[in-house]
């Protein structure tokens, strides 16, 4: 291994796992160590050429790593595995479910602090590079009402959401803008939405053979902080044509804040995200951000962390001096 490259390593091989470990090839300040598992570590293919290890091994490579990518899902894998790893290890993850991320900020925190780590949460494009924009427009128009539209685009958390659900053997869920009130905004309307008049969710299930359908929809259309509180359509189609028809992983959005400067005039910003692969972009602000979480470490700092405590420099592998000549 090249001395002073980051050493690193990934928890989880699904969509984002993969997504990083093919982009680390672009970070030259970063070494993939190993990946870690949960499954049975000869069963694993992957690209690289590093061991795969069992998660119940992660212990012994605790002063191999400097940092571990968790690629869990947020309904089940990350509440458990974030907490364990940053004991150990400076962790950083792409938590997304907003309704808990205090509580999972607490509990990263008080394991991050017994391990002497950071832990750097929700850290992709939303939460993460969404929450950025919408902190800085909402700081720079301190008289604004800021709007987040998602889609259309395939949610890798809502579609975990529904793999976990009984019966269901495989999903995708398109999240869909209501164009309606898209334009009213653009327009500079300032209207109060509720979520249902924003978002509608759509999901492609595959169900087991001989499951209930009528219970798995159910349960899909009243699932707390995922579906519950919009209008939802379930679409039971077969493997075949799910592989056929859904089986890229395109997402984006759109942040507008309409605000007013001045006596009453009226300002409009908008930042939108148009991605062919969600997770391929949500892996690159997971290894930028990495970048950030290990200097801060080295400097000192240690805890739970989000995008607001990094400055942003701290992402980027240019120096001052680059980033002044280059960027400014």
């Amino acid at each position: 291994m090249e001395k002073n490259k980051i050493r690193v390593a990934i928890s989880g091989y699904g969509n984002l796992g993969k997504g990083i470990e093919s982009e680390l090839s672009k970070n030259p300040d970063m070494e993939l160590v190993c990946i870690f598992t949960r499954r049975n570590p000869e069963d694993l293919k992957i690209k690289s050429n590093v061991p795969v290890v069992h998660e119940n091994d992660i212990e012994a490579w605790k002063d191999k790593i400097d940092l571990v990518f968790l690629c869990g899902g947020s309904a089940t894998d990350l509440p458990v595995q974030g907490p364990k790893y940053a004991k150990l290890f400076n962790t950083v993850d792409s938590y997304d479910t907003h309704a808990k991320a205090l509580e999972y900020t607490e509990k990263m925190n008080k394991s991050a602090l017994d391990g002497d780590k950071i832990a750097m949460i929700s850290i992709g494009w939303d939460p993460g590079l969404f929450s950025n924009m919408r902190l800085m427009i909402g700081s720079i128009l301190p008289k604004s009402k800021i709007y987040t539209f998602w889609g259309t685009g395939v949610s890798q958390g809502h579609s975990d959401a529904i793999r976990r659900v009984h019966g269901v053997k495989d999903a995708r869920q398109y999240t869909v803008p209501v164009e309606e009130s898209l334009k009213r905004i653009r327009n500079g309307e300032t209207p109060e939405l509720t979520k249902r008049e924003m978002h509608e969710r759509v999901c492609y299930v595959v169900a087991e053979e001989n499951a209930n359908k009528e219970e798995i929809e159910n349960q899909i259309k009243t699932m707390p902080n995922y579906f519950d509180e919009y209008n939802t359509t379930v679409h039971f189609i077969s493997q075949e044509e799910l592989l056929e028809k859904h089986s890229k992983l395109p997402h984006g959005g759109f942040v507008i804040a309409v605000g007013e400067t001045g006596n009453g005039t009226k300002q409009v910003v908008e930042f939108s995200l148009n991605l062919e692969s969600n997770p391929e972009f949500t892996s690159s602000n997971l290894i930028a951000y990495g970048r950030a979480t290990y200097r801060m470490w080295k400097n000192g700092e240690r805890g739970c962390k989000n995008f607001s405590d990094v400055p942003l420099k701290y992402i980027s592998p240019k120096t001052d001096i680059e980033i002044i000549g280059t960027i400014l």
